[in-house]
C-alpha cells in the first residue's frame, strides 16, 4: 500500500474519531431531580418565648388595625 493512501485512511479514521469526542463531549440535559449541589436554603434562628409573644401583639395590633380601617 503506498504511504499516500495510508495517510489518507489516517487522517479520515481521525477525523471520525475527533467527531465522535465532540459528541461525546457536549453536557448532557439532565432529567430528573436536581443535584445536592443547589445552595441550600438557610435555617432560621429559633425565636425565645419573649420574642413569640412580641411578635404575636404586634401582628394582633396589625390585625385590627386593618379590621377597622376595612369596617
Amino acid at each position: 500500500m503506498p504511504t499516500e493512501h495510508i495517510l489518507s485512511l489516517l487522517i479520515s479514521e481521525r477525523d471520525k474519531l475527533n467527531r465522535a469526542i465532540e459528541a461525546l463531549g457536549t453536557p448532557v440535559k439532565r432529567r430528573g431531580r436536581p443535584a445536592k449541589t443547589a445552595p441550600v436554603a438557610r435555617k432560621r434562628k429559633p425565636m425565645t418565648a419573649a420574642q413569640k409573644k412580641a411578635l404575636s401583639v404586634k401582628m394582633k395590633a396589625a390585625w385590627a388595625r386593618r379590621k377597622k380601617a376595612k369596617g
